[in-house]
């Protein structure tokens, strides 16, 4: 019940930040916002001030903010409708949605980075038989300090240098052990891994595997900063590298996507963890929210953006009978899209149990 509440708090939080941004950006270009709604559904709260209606519904997987004069037939031609600005200050409005989340994604990693955040030591906690770890005398409870001079803490930054090695090469490792420093050439051995993008490549390897060992690892205010647009400059990336190789076939979506049950039980399970994995989970959230609402599908922010680029170009909008087919084709999609990444939860999360009670 806690992980429930903790998970519905950190998406209605998420999604008041996205229609914010719509909303603060449409006041400032003198837009008249009518509803400014969170979930869907039975209503469970409403108030009108300003002009505005503010409502809360009963399932909170969604929200929305309707302006004025937003769609063609609703348009009347009033100053503040949102139709009657330029197409630069419509795309401002829809925009800012996303810049929100990614405002957001940013803050919490610069708090992770800033706050300290838990990382694995370089300390060796075994050895894999056949690799060059083993051969050259590297012993359980070593803890490496340097890779061909240059100093090593942490396992993350060891991995990074060892895996760029290929099978010719032998790497020279200082190692710490009983308060001795000792020099060992170790022979890399390469071996064909899947990344997260679910790409083959081969990569080199020592041929250990790390310790218990945890050290919290924190980062000046302007470091920690700056690590944190970087992080979110390779998020960013990975994301839209793996939605082009679902798109061309080479990742399958079945393994790529979950919806807000699979966020449920993440959030489930990193609850227990502490406040820094989850709010960890926030910022990728928020992230993959605002990537996702970029993208150039009818009804979402990207979808409007293009269409108001097609604006700004030919120098005219849509007619009402395309916009009717987009929104039509638009929602048919987000639709089909949220029956299958339920339907996805359910099979990666209970497909075993629902198995065994047919099978029984």
């Amino acid at each position: 019940m806690i992980a429930l509440l903790i998970f519905l708090v950190i998406l209605g939080i998420l999604i008041v930040i996205h229609e914010l941004g719509h909303f603060a950006v449409a006041k400032k270009m003198g837009v008249r916002v009518e509803e400014f709604c969170l979930g869907f559904g039975p209503q469970l709260f409403s108030k009108k001030k300003n002009n505005t209606q503010y409502s809360v519904n009963i399932i909170p997987l969604g929200g929305y903010v309707k302006l004025a004069g937003d769609s063609l037939q609703e348009y009347k031609g009033s100053p503040d409708e949102y139709l009657s600005k330029p197409p630069g200050a419509r795309a401002a409005i829809i925009f800012c949605g996303s810049l929100c989340n990614y405002i957001m994604g940013i803050l919490c990693l610069w708090f992770i980075f800033f706050a300290g955040y838990p990382t694995l030591t370089t300390k060796v906690g075994g050895l894999i038989d056949g690799f060059g770890a083993k051969d050259a005398g590297i012993q359980v409870g070593d803890r490496i300090t340097a890779i061909d001079g240059k100093r090593v803490e942490f396992w993350e930054d060891l991995q990074k240098i060892v895996n760029t090695k290929n099978t010719a090469s032998k790497v020279k490792l200082s190692v710490l052990r009983d308060s001795k420093v000792y020099t060992l050439k170790v022979q890399i051995k390469e071996k064909e891994l899947t990344d997260i993008l679910g790409k083959k490549r081969n990569v080199g390897l020592l041929g250990i595997t790390p310790g218990d060992e945890i050290v919290k690892v924190r980062h000046g205010l302007a470091e920690a900063f700056t690590l944190a647009l970087k992080k979110t400059k390779e998020l960013t990336l990975v994301t839209y590298e793996a939605l082009w190789r679902i798109i061309i076939g080479k990742s399958s979506i079945r393994d790529s996507v979950t919806g807000p049950l699979g966020m449920f039980y993440i959030t489930s399970k990193l609850a227990s963890l502490g406040i820094i994995p989850l709010i960890h989970f926030v910022a990728i959230l928020s992230l993959s929210l605002a990537i996702f609402n970029l993208l150039p599908l009818p009804i979402l922010d990207g979808g409007h953006l293009v269409l108001l680029g097609l604006e700004k170009i030919r120098g005219r909008g849509i007619s009402l009978k395309t916009e009717r087919i987009i929104t039509k084709i638009g929602v048919t999609m987000i639709i089909a899209l949220a029956v299958f990444v339920t339907f996805n939860d359910i099979l990666r999360l209970f497909g075993d149990k629902i198995s065994k009670f047919f099978v029984k």
